[in-house]
């Protein structure tokens, strides 16, 4: 195992070649390039997020490889996974964005007031999946703030807020209210899933219109997670009407139990499933022509002056989400 010190040492080698000191910026988004290829596993995702062409993230990714002379990606038809070396970069780039996060977010606060209370309002899946580990590390280094959360569909955290209730919202839905500032938080994406006994998670890929007579799970009316599915149906032609929804359910969690135990299938957040994946209880089941991405936002009373839920905003955005 290379050791912190050896990467930045080749790093700060190749500051001297003369190419780095020129072009400093563009080795960082090269990095940036392959520390997001390397999170996603899927060039054409990795494009979609950092905004260029997928032939540009391949060239970004050949030339860091060239340069160390060693593949960074196993490539077998479509799908791609990290070689050894790549999975070292990966830890060590991880390292490297750390740092940088770090330090714009300790000169970022280090005049602003940090204690107090916070009262965030979250929907189910951001809550359950997303914020404790954000949460904990957020209580170590600010002990002195206090932090309350509640838990709600994507309109009752509008609700709380806008009767203030709570400070800061984070949602999952994609409708915006002038009402509200939206910042963005963090990636998410929704995954069909089965259970590893289900005759389909053994097929792995099933056609648009398949979906139509596959008895499903789906989320109760009002929740981002429903009103991001039925609008990334549209441009397939299906309607949320046109499923054959055997129940909905109030949390992913009881959809997850659910589904464990009978033939049914749901869309669920990436987040939710990691541990049943992990441990080979459901399978992911791919719709061809179909991905749905979505973000994750922080939601505010517009003109809200600063305040405590700012610090913990911009902690949480700076947090490493791997």
């Amino acid at each position: 195992m290379y050791s912190y010190y050896f990467i930045s040492v080749l790093i700060y080698s190749y500051s001297f070649t003369g190419v780095f000191k020129t072009h400093q910026r563009m080795f960082d988004f090269r990095l940036k390039v392959f520390h997001t290829a390397a999170r996603r596993l899927n060039f054409t995702k990795t494009a979609e997020e950092l905004f260029i062409t997928q032939p540009a993230v391949t060239k970004h990714i050949h030339e860091i490889e060239s340069y160390f002379k060693i593949k960074l990606f196993e490539r077998n038809g479509t799908k791609i996974k990290l070689t050894q070396a790549g999975e070292i970069l990966f830890q060590y780039t991880g390292q490297i964005f750390g740092i940088y996060r770090n330090l714009e977010f300790e000169l970022n606060t280090i005049t602003q007031k940090q204690s107090g209370t916070i009262r965030i309002g979250a929907s189910t899946t951001v809550a359950q999946y997303v914020l404790p580990p954000v949460l904990a590390a957020f209580h170590k280094k600010f002990s002195d703030t206090k932090v309350t959360l509640t838990t709600g569909n994507t309109e009752q955290i509008e609700h709380d807020l806008q009767n203030k209730k709570i400070d800061l919202g984070i949602i999952e839905g994609r409708s915006k209210r002038n009402l509200f500032r939206y910042t963005a938080f963090v990636k998410d994406e929704l995954v069909l899933i089965a259970n590893s006994h289900h005759p389909l998670a053994k097929k792995g890929m099933i056609r648009p219109e398949e979906l139509l007579n596959i008895p499903l799970l789906l989320r109760e009316p009002g929740s981002g997670t429903l009103e991001v599915i039925a609008h990334a149906l549209k441009p397939l032609g299906i309607k949320i009407s046109q499923l054959t929804v055997e129940m909905q359910l109030g949390s992913t969690e009881s959809i997850k139990r659910y589904l464990l135990n009978s033939g049914t299938m749901a869309f669920l957040s990436i987040h939710s499933i990691l541990n049943e994946l992990n441990n080979k209880l459901c399978s992911v089941v791919e719709v061809k022509n179909l991905t749905i991405e979505r973000d994750f936002y922080f939601i505010q009373q517009q003109g809200q002056p600063e305040s405590l839920a700012d610090l913990f905003m911009k902690f949480a955005r700076h947090y490493n989400f791997r």
